[in-house]
């Protein structure tokens, strides 16, 4: 399906949805990281069960979104992934997010629980990093570029085979043509926020992913927030790192797969 475009007055995020067409077939809403657009999922998509609408959409100031001016907060963040449930008529999902896309997951269920059944926290965390090492990072982009920054991030993103090969020029490409301004506004929302007590208030089933090569959120980091969600499950993919769907998408495809037939989210 092609792009389509939710509207929020001061801005347009691109959305673009996947698999089935039925309003009330059960449905993922898979939300991207800092320096990525909803292509992140283009790996994993194939392996996952037929029956789902998946919706997938652009954090602002990435891939097809429009780009406002920086700083974003996290509340406009959590907020355009709200408007877009909300466009698309979604209640009771199972949302992904990855890196910002799960701090965004973990604001949007305590937000809207009547939106998110369950969710995966994959490679992220309720506090991520600290305001220096971001405002560093918003300093080297506004003085240098991404591109300055791009070998460093790739060490972060990828465990070494996958760094070393020719499989990783394309998301190399995706990092360097993420707008400045997009890349510096949601750096200063996640340095921002620090989710760790609304996260634990939070009482749904929530499967928590994690790279053991991660080197912007490592495993210790990724398990200490998903327990704070009783009952809560943590998957390691080893030799991975920050962008496992990437690496390994159809083990990471498994661990969706088994977590949607354990919350029951559709029919099996």
């Amino acid at each position: 399906m092609t792009v389509q475009f939710v509207d929020r007055g001061d801005i347009r995020i691109a959305c673009r949805v996947d698999g089935s067409t039925a309003p009330k077939a059960p449905t993922l809403v898979f939300a991207n990281s800092l320096g990525t657009n909803l292509h992140l999922w283009d790996p994993v998509l194939p392996h996952l069960p037929d029956g789902l609408r998946i919706i997938r959409y652009d954090m602002r100031g990435h891939g097809q979104s429009d780009v406002p001016d920086p700083p974003y907060s996290m509340g406009a963040l959590v907020g355009d992934a709200e408007a877009v449930c909300d466009a698309f008529k979604v209640k009771d999902t199972l949302f992904v997010g990855l890196s910002v896309g799960g701090m965004v997951a973990q604001g949007l269920a305590v937000k809207r629980p009547d939106m998110i059944r369950a969710m995966v926290l994959s490679n992220t965390a309720a506090k991520i990093g600290n305001p220096k090492l971001w405002q560093d990072r918003i300093d080297t982009v506004r003085a240098e570029g991404l591109a300055a920054m791009a070998d460093s991030v790739m060490e972060r993103w990828f465990g070494k085979a996958f760094r070393t090969s020719p499989d990783v020029v394309p998301w190399r490409d995706m990092l360097v043509a993420t707008p400045a301004n997009g890349y510096i506004g949601i750096s200063a929302a996640i340095a921002g926020t620090d989710f760790y007590t609304p996260t634990s208030g939070l009482r749904i089933p929530t499967l928590g992913i994690a790279g053991s090569e991660d080197g912007a959120t490592p495993p210790d980091l990724v398990r200490e927030t998903v327990d704070l969600i009783p009952g809560s499950q943590f998957a390691l993919m080893r030799q991975a790192g920050h962008l496992p769907c990437v690496e390994m998408p159809d083990i990471y495809a498994g661990h969706l797969r088994d977590f949607i037939a354990a919350t029951g989210h559709m029919a099996v």
